[in-house]
């Protein structure tokens, strides 16, 4: 991408927050926020982040502030949140380098769940406003008519070639996640593999923590032990994989979970890949996360006693 290219609101942005223009763009990448990497005129590399402004991003920024304050691997926010137009933009510095880690063994998924458990840890000293809405592959606990939140996007196209077991996977995960009582405590909710880097067996940065979210513990764990293994497309882990996970973070926690958050747990470990296998369905993709719903539904659901 081009300096030119930039929007046009971004080389003001930076001189006003940042106090220098940007010289060069190092990447760009746009999914629900837009990313931009740039240097600055005096050398320094920045990454900028803009997204629909929806409540949410004053919270997140806040909460990986704290956490990058005390040493967690993260990338430490360097400007407040500020509005430019419709969206929420904010800077933070570049933390480069790593490399992803591949695979969804159950050895993998204890070295995910030692990330998970430690960021869990760390986030129950923050305290900053619930960041809601919920990321909309993990609000589950909508309250929008219907089985899916509301999804303009998605609504509006044919709902009737998204597969049955999917649909009902969706209904009887969300009927047993919403009947739980548990209290809300801040999360990660897009724990995924293409959201983190290692140096070798040391995890370099956890990154997107626009998809802080506030659920029940036992919900955020679960959906992390479905989601752990996903880069792109994402996918679902093996059944042993996630249940390793899940006793791995429970160790690692000192605290074992009563039997209704383990049922919240595989319930929640669902949610996504539904999400996910309607969108493919929605899209026309290649149904990775469809024929992942066929294959495990039944047993992950019976865990759920769901």
């Amino acid at each position: 991408m081009r300096l030119d290219d930039l929007p046009d609101w971004l080389p003001d942005w930076c001189v006003d927050q940042l106090g220098e223009e940007p010289v060069g763009v190092l990447f760009e990448r746009v999914s629900i926020s837009a990313v931009f990497g740039l240097r600055l005129a005096g050398g320094r590399d920045v990454v900028v982040k803009a997204r629909e402004d929806d409540g949410r991003a004053e919270a997140c920024v806040a909460a990986q502030a704290r956490l990058a304050e005390r040493g967690f691997p993260c990338a430490r926010p360097i400007t407040p949140v500020v509005g430019v137009g419709a969206l929420a933009v904010h800077a933070e510095e570049s933390r480069p380098g790593g490399e992803l880690l591949r695979g969804d063994s159950p050895d993998i998924a204890v070295r995910y769940a030692a990330v998970f458990a430690r960021l869990m840890a760390e986030l129950a000293g923050v305290t900053v406003p619930p960041p809601l809405p919920n990321p909309r592959w993990a609000r589950w606990d909508h309250s929008d008519s219907g089985l899916w939140p509301a999804i303009g996007f998605l609504d509006e196209r044919d709902q009737s070639v998204v597969p049955a077991y999917v649909v009902d996977t969706a209904e009887r995960a969300r009927k047993r996640l919403l009947a739980a009582g548990l209290p809300c405590v801040l999360g990660h909710a897009d724990f995924e593999a293409q959201n983190l880097r290692w140096h070798g067996t040391e995890v370099w940065a956890v990154h997107d923590w626009d998809s802080l979210a506030w659920q029940p513990e036992a919900a955020l764990v679960g959906a992390a032990c479905g989601a752990f293994a996903s880069a792109s497309p994402p996918t679902l882990a093996p059944i042993e994989s996630s249940a390793a996970f899940l006793a791995a973070y429970q160790d690692l926690r000192g605290r074992r979970f009563t039997a209704e958050e383990q049922e919240i747990a595989w319930a929640a470990s669902l949610w996504p890949v539904v999400h996910n296998a309607r969108w493919e369905a929605l899209h026309g993709d290649s149904p990775v996360c469809g024929e992942a719903v066929r294959a495990q539904a039944a047993e992950r659901l019976r865990l759920a006693n769901a």
